[in-house]
């Protein structure tokens, strides 16, 4: 059975670079035939800049940068679901935000992810995963019903 991930940036770019919890990561997307992988929209200019401050940091060269960026343009195009930040999204992100402590991406991610696990639990699909590497937000979305999985708790 494939279990859908989402996967929120500071997850997403475990997949790009090497840090803790990218083996664990690797292996779920490897595990599954077609692994169903959902992020935001807003996941591709964090990862952006993700990578420039790693390049800025002397962690990688220009040709790197440019190597991950051009492969995660590709991953967003053609293997993950990018859900786009439309007013749904924006709504449940202020409703969650007046529950909890939340940032405003991070608030963002967790309404995609929350409104996508609707979505396919409606379906009779099975319930996604969300994966994030924030110990508080990984809390939030627990205390939101999602099941949840920080991968840097597999090192």
């Amino acid at each position: 059975m494939v279990i859908p991930l989402y996967l929120d940036t500071s997850a997403l770019v475990k997949y790009y670079l090497t840090e803790t919890g990218s083996h664990w990561l690797i292996v779920q997307l490897e595990a599954q035939p077609q692994p169903v992988v959902i992020t935001s929209l807003l996941a591709h200019i964090e990862s952006a800049c993700t990578f420039a401050r790693r390049q800025r940091e002397g962690l990688l060269t220009a040709d790197d940068r440019l190597r991950l960026l051009a492969a995660l343009d590709y991953d967003l195009k053609y293997r993950y679901q990018v859900a786009r930040v439309d007013r749904t999204v924006i709504d449940t992100a202020r409703q969650l935000a007046s529950r909890h402590p939340l940032r405003a991406y991070d608030a963002v991610h967790l309404a995609t992810g929350w409104l996508a696990n609707r979505r396919l639990v409606q379906a009779g699909r099975p319930a996604l995963l969300f994966v994030t590497a924030d110990d508080r937000l990984l809390a939030i979305a627990q205390a939101e019903g999602l099941l949840t999985e920080n991968p840097n708790h597999h090192p």
